[in-house]
């Protein structure tokens, strides 16, 4: 195929945004801005299916190729996909219309500049995802918090700034370990291409030091306990199109990059390190959740959720087992869609009463019952109920646990039980009980658009919780593959 479509894919946000940036804001113009934003994003998500409708996924190898010489005898620009990318591809490109959608009530000011900066990050993580060169995927890695910080520094809450620098110390820094890991395997290898790093290895007496370089940057993305105190500020400040791209996408970046780099380049130093990561990931399942029990603000509760699902997938892809990793990816598909729902769950009342505190609601059910419906849905998908997307991530990765350690299987496990008491003591004090508020007697239940939003998001959610397959299919071959690679590295000591 001739056609570059991973170029196009990565491209043709900025193009939009670029319509965007030569159109002026004001109320006149509002309509037409949103509407160039979802024609473009929209075409980039049909453009996304295609490609996964020729994707070929009985073959690990990279499909889509594209290679062209940036600086001569250092860095191409190389782009490719596998089974373990796509599905990320696709998420982005699903996500992205969503949160354009949702403006309508919650970007008030400079509408414009808004969405130039959520295709802009559109662009950026589409090329994070299908990245082939390490150069580039650390250009797109850390170009993404460009707009994220701009994001919550311009249009978040009260306390914007400070949430906006903390979120882009913390992953700023971390991140200059691994630009130096990257070097290092240039002076190393004399090449960062990602599909020459895989043939030729990288000798097993350097592999701790640059895995833990490569780790101080994921860590702290993903995020793990305890250099995750950034993602309740930033979610909390965020507005609510912000706090759904920084979940449902940015976030899973990490995960990529632990599955693509630290799996695949440092299989001896994944085996000395898997019980750090055990540790890391149990403790933010066990601590976080008692931490979102205590939680008074909503944002601020499915944010520490974020951080013990988010250390469901760690555990699942350092199990090294098919079942393990295959739940990994499924767990970051379905949060990226059930955590994107209810921060946009939590944005629907806000922009109605204006309050993100739980206690200021109660008795709901009867007023907003559609609203209702659909918040239950998500919560239950979250806590992992069969029959939801949720379910088959976390009963994938406690397989493959149960398998490679027990005693960490066991804890992990009990993390669900707190994971379900935190979802459901939301969801009950939020919608059921006295309706003790007159206040919100006022309320309206969904709009037009937000009933699409929210629809749109439970149907993939419902649907891959029933029937998985097509994800499974996806990403079978290409993690058998790299499990194949990785005991063979380790057996013969590269």
């Amino acid at each position: 195929m001739n056609f570059p479509i991973l170029s196009s894919l990565i491209l043709l946000p900025t193009v939009g945004a670029f319509f965007l940036f030569f159109t002026r804001s004001n109320k006149q113009n509002n309509f037409t801005v949103k509407y160039v934003a979802l024609f473009t994003s929209f075409v980039n998500f049909l453009l996304s299916i295609y490609l996964w409708i020729l994707f070929d996924h009985t073959t690990s190898e990279f499909q889509f190729v594209e290679q062209r010489i940036w600086i001569e005898d250092f860095i191409n620009y190389k782009v490719g996909v596998d089974g373990i990318s796509i599905l990320f591809i696709l998420l982005t490109t699903f996500i992205t219309p969503l949160c354009i959608l949702s403006v309508n009530n919650s970007i008030k000011e400079r509408l414009s500049e808004f969405l130039i900066a959520v295709l802009i990050m559109e662009s950026f993580m589409i090329g994070v995802f299908c990245s082939l060169d390490l150069v580039i995927f650390y250009l797109f890695f850390e170009a993404g918090l460009i707009p994220m910080f701009l994001i919550i520094g311009i249009w978040g809450g009260a306390r914007r700034v400070y949430s906006a620098f903390k979120f882009f110390l913390y992953t700023l820094l971390g991140s200059v370990l691994m630009l130096v890991a990257i070097i290092t395997i240039y002076w190393l290898t004399g090449t960062t291409d990602v599909i020459e790093l895989y043939s030729l290895g990288i000798e097993t007496k350097y592999q701790n030091l640059l895995w833990l370089a490569f780790f101080s940057s994921f860590a702290v993305k993903t995020p793990m306990w305890p250099v995750h105190t950034w993602l309740p500020d930033a979610h909390v400040e965020a507005p609510t199109a912000g706090s759904v791209l920084l979940a449902a996408i940015l976030l899973k970046m990490a995960g990529y990059g632990f599955i693509r780099f630290s799996l695949g380049l440092f299989p001896a130093a994944s085996e000395v390190f898997t019980p750090l990561i055990y540790t890391l990931s149990v403790i933010a399942i066990i601590f976080t959740s008692f931490i979102a029990l205590m939680q008074e603000d909503m944002k601020k509760l499915i944010a520490y959720s974020s951080v013990a699902h988010m250390g469901y997938v760690t555990l699942g892809i350092f199990t090294i087992q098919q079942q393990g990793i295959e739940g990994s990816i499924i767990q970051m598909i379905s949060h990226g869609l059930v955590s994107a729902a209810l921060f946009l769950c939590v944005g629907v009342v806000y922009d109605r009463m204006h309050s993100r505190l739980i206690d200021t609601y109660g008795g709901i059910v009867s007023i907003i019952p559609k609203y209702s419906v659909l918040f239950m849905l998500f919560t239950l998908a979250a806590l992992g109920l069969p029959g939801t997307s949720g379910f088959v991530g976390e009963f994938l990765i406690l397989m493959g646990a149960f398998k490679d350690n027990f005693l960490v299987a066991v804890i992990a496990s009990i993390g669900v039980i707190i994971g379900a008491a935190y979802m459901l003591w939301l969801y009950k004090r939020v919608i059921f009980g006295k309706l003790i508020n007159n206040d919100l007697k006022k309320m309206i239940d969904l709009n037009r658009s937000e009933s699409i939003i929210l629809t749109s998001l439970a149907i993939p959610t419902l649907f891959f919780g029933f029937y998985p397959d097509p994800l499974i299919n996806t990403i079978e071959v290409s993690i058998s593959d790299l499990i194949e690679t990785y005991n063979f590295r380790l057996a013969s000591k590269i």
